[in-house]
């Protein structure tokens, strides 16, 4: 995605062999939360015979702080961090536990065609940071039918996952105060998709493309509590460890239109999304590529995503009551609201080969901050607080 900025595909490159490089470094940062840098690198083998060979390097440095998923509180709350140190929460704040984190990712990537019609790809993965470890392979293969007019795309994936808690697994639905469980822990997610394509008109593409996507093993947030809630004073009064299932499925299908104006390029696309843990989301982008004099450009973005809540979704849990399941009060699987505006310029350098874009993007995220079963004190707070993100892309791409 960090390379799509207006960085040409493979797929438009010239047949005679040569290289390209792509690179971008995005900067990211969250109201008082999290601030991320990512820089991305990309170098791409192109063969005469139209075969392709490239190999991605992805670093992340992660610092700042992440909700804790407690509630906040008419009181002054103490809480404990994943590293084993203390953290003082004033009253009425979201609890957030501060973290730091570094992580490197290898893909590298062979596209080669089989005949005239048909194209295969194949791919593999590898991430490590300090808690986790991801290791997986996919594939596809694309055909192309009607006289290249449409283009059918069947694929899949499979990703083997170790999740590392700091200090051990914890129980679920616990207050911490049990043994750690076991210090590593396995979760397997396994991808098909279909995708379809067809050219409408000379100016016009229509597309689609559904993806099946099973979870299965360790889903549980580690460092995620849920909290405790006073029935009387709505005080929090405690957290347990959050819960979530061993399995998830997940089905999405997205929808893509790209139409070529005399000049310009309009995309838009729509997605929605559904699993088996009660999540429905909707998702619009629209983006405008404006040509400039010079070989520049201005794309400007809109982007608007919605979200229900999971089944087992909850801002806190009533004291002394029965213990439910499943809980998290992760706000990741909450009643999710975002709004994205942004735009992307893109041009070229004197005398310095290759094409430099900057992309600058600025999202609001939000939700239902006020539920209606909320408890004493708990009805003054808004427990979706909205947040302000910004990010800054600056990609870099060159053919020689």
């Amino acid at each position: 995605m960090l390379l799509a900025a207006g960085i040409p595909a493979v797929a438009g490159a010239e047949t005679s062999p040569t290289w390209q490089i792509e690179g971008s470094a995005l900067g990211y940062g969250e109201e008082n939360r999290t601030n991320c840098f990512e820089p991305v690198a990309r170098v791409t083998r192109l063969f005469a015979d139209g075969q392709a060979l490239s190999a991605q390097v992805t670093l992340d440095v992660v610092t700042g702080a992440s909700p804790s998923g407690g509630a906040p509180s008419g009181e002054i709350q103490t809480t404990t961090t994943p590293s084993g140190n203390t953290k003082t929460i004033p009253a009425g704040q979201i609890p957030l536990n501060p973290f730091q984190d570094f992580r490197g990712a290898l893909d590298l990537e062979w596209q080669k065609p089989i005949g005239s019609l048909l194209t295969a790809t194949t791919g593999t993965h590898l991430s490590r940071e300090r808690d986790y470890q991801s290791l997986g392979a996919n594939g596809t293969f694309s055909l192309d039918l009607l006289h290249r007019l449409t283009t059918l795309t069947v694929g899949g994936g499979f990703n083997h996952d170790d999740v590392i808690p700091i200090g051990g697994t914890r129980v679920g639905l616990t207050d911490g105060l049990l043994a750690p469980g076991s210090a590593r822990d396995t979760k397997r997610v396994t991808t098909g998709m279909l995708g379809l394509s067809h050219v409408m008109t000379r100016r016009w593409l229509l597309g689609v493309t559904a993806t099946q996507t099973f979870e299965e093993g360790y889903l549980t947030e580690p460092y995620k509590v849920v909290s405790l809630i006073d029935p009387g004073s709505g005080f929090t009064d405690g957290s347990l460890n959050e819960k979530r299932p061993s399995r998830r499925n997940r089905t999405s299908v997205l929808g893509s239109s790209v139409y070529h104006l005399t000049d310009d390029v309009l995309y838009l696309d729509y997605r929605h999304y559904r699993d088996d843990w009660g999540i429905r989301s909707h998702t619009v982008d629209l983006r405008y590529r404006h040509e400039l004099p010079g070989a520049t450009y201005l794309q400007p973005h809109l982007r608007y995503y919605a979200q229900t809540a999971a089944d087992f979704f909850v801002f806190g849990l009533t004291s002394g009551a029965p213990l439910p399941d499943f809980a998290t009060s992760d706000y990741r699987l909450g009643p999710l609201r975002t709004a994205t505006v942004g735009a992307t310029y893109g041009f070229h350098l004197t005398n310095v080969p290759g094409e430099l874009s900057v992309r600058a993007e600025y999202l609001r995220q939000w939700g239902a901050g006020h539920p209606g079963n909320a408890i004493g004190a708990q009805r003054e707070f808004d427990l979706f607080p909205p947040v302000s993100i910004g990010s800054l892309l600056v990609g870099y791409s060159v053919e020689f």
